[in-house]
């Protein structure tokens, strides 16, 4: 099969604040969530407005044109709009979010057929929250595995969403949970997931792929988990940043380059001899700065290319750009975070290009 090589649409059905800074101003609220509950009816036209800007038919014709062939394209547990569960931080507001992500959804769909292009569709924020980021719909919330009801909604909600697009062409996979938490306790997680595939299979023929993430532990953990048969066409998916420790902070970017070469090339292999299951580098970036996304992160404000000019910066970003690209290269597939990003270059597929540090193409 051809390698997936892709890119995300992050910030567009989920927002994350310091993707799109813009959106915020003057309004007292750090994720989605609390952005609509801010907002109230106030909400529902400026994010619809968000959605139409934001991503649009001519970004899928880039990035098809790129030689990029795949999308993730994250979405919240409320793009089905009500009923959801209710969660305390929605105060009075028992519906806070705004509803026709689907739509949005409908039309992604449709324009990655049009253009070739395979879609992952990634249930990155789940009722309750998984994870306690603002990329998980409520920072510093993480109830998703605490309630029976928020698990068995993420659940239903792949079986309607497999249901509505089992016949299209463009869909690729499901993956089922971004991200959850390091302390999601493991049988809590693979169950889950197990929950999930059975949800997507009623619908989904196995042409159609499930695909879960680590979860923040050692893949060994999941040596003999969800491999065939009985399941098919199951994948993993892993993401590998360098700038949320401090070990990775206090690096230089010899270190940087060493670590992506040897050691993440390293697992690669491993992950690739062992595990069983296709597996995808979901998540990576040129970010080596914590204060980039410090508006969730704390940390140091150290970072990698301190200490060099202007210069040696341009050509560190380009040699870690091609050192990911490379060990990536060694999975069935990745995908870069993220699509577009309003002041963090580094994190931004399409200034990245246009700076030189990432290919002009990508085939």
């Amino acid at each position: 099969m051809e390698r997936l090589r892709g890119v995300n649409l992050g910030s567009w059905l989920v927002l994350e604040k310091w993707m799109v800074p813009s959106l915020f101003e003057g309004v007292e609220a750090t994720d989605e969530t609390t952005w609509c509950v801010a907002l109230g009816e106030e909400a529902t036209p400026r994010l619809r407005a968000h959605w139409a800007r934001w991503i649009t038919r001519e970004d899928f014709a880039w990035i098809a044109e790129r030689g990029l062939n795949a999308v993730r394209i994250p979405f919240g547990h409320w793009v089905l709009g009500p009923p959801y569960p209710y969660h305390p931080v929605y105060g009075t507001r028992r519906e806070p979010f705004v509803t026709g992500g689907i739509e949005v959804l409908d039309r992604a769909l449709r324009w990655a057929q049009e253009f070739g292009l395979r879609v992952v569709l990634d249930l990155h924020a789940a009722a309750g929250c998984q994870n306690g980021f603002d990329n998980g719909g409520m920072l510093d919330v993480c109830d998703w595995h605490t309630k029976e009801e928020y698990i068995d909604h993420s659940v239903e909600l792949l079986g309607r969403l497999a249901e509505r697009y089992r016949a299209e062409p463009a869909l690729f996979a499901f993956e089922v949970l971004n991200e959850p938490r390091w302390d999601v306790p493991t049988d809590i997680l693979k169950r889950y997931y197990e929950r999930a595939y059975a949800a997507i299979r009623a619908h989904c023929p196995p042409t159609v792929g499930v695909m879960f993430h680590d979860g923040f532990r050692d893949w060994r953990e999941y040596l003999g988990f969800m491999n065939a048969p009985p399941y098919e066409n199951v994948w993993f998916d892993v993401h590998r940043y360098q700038c949320f420790t401090p070990e990775d902070l206090e690096a230089d970017i010899y270190e940087h380059l060493r670590k992506t070469v040897v050691d993440l090339r390293a697992e690669a292999d491993a992950i690739g001899r062992e595990l069983g299951l296709p597996t995808v580098c979901g998540e990576w970036s040129l970010g080596l700065k914590l204060q980039e996304v410090s508006l969730w992160a704390d940390g140091p404000t150290t970072h990698p290319l301190e200490g060099l000019d202007a210069f040696q910066q341009e050509v560190a970003l380009r040699g870690y750009a091609a050192a990911q690209l490379l060990t990536f290269e060694r999975y069935r597939g990745w995908f870069f975070w993220n699509y577009k990003t309003e002041t963090t270059p580094a994190w931004c597929l399409r200034e990245a290009v246009a700076r030189g540090w990432l290919p002009a193409r990508f085939n």
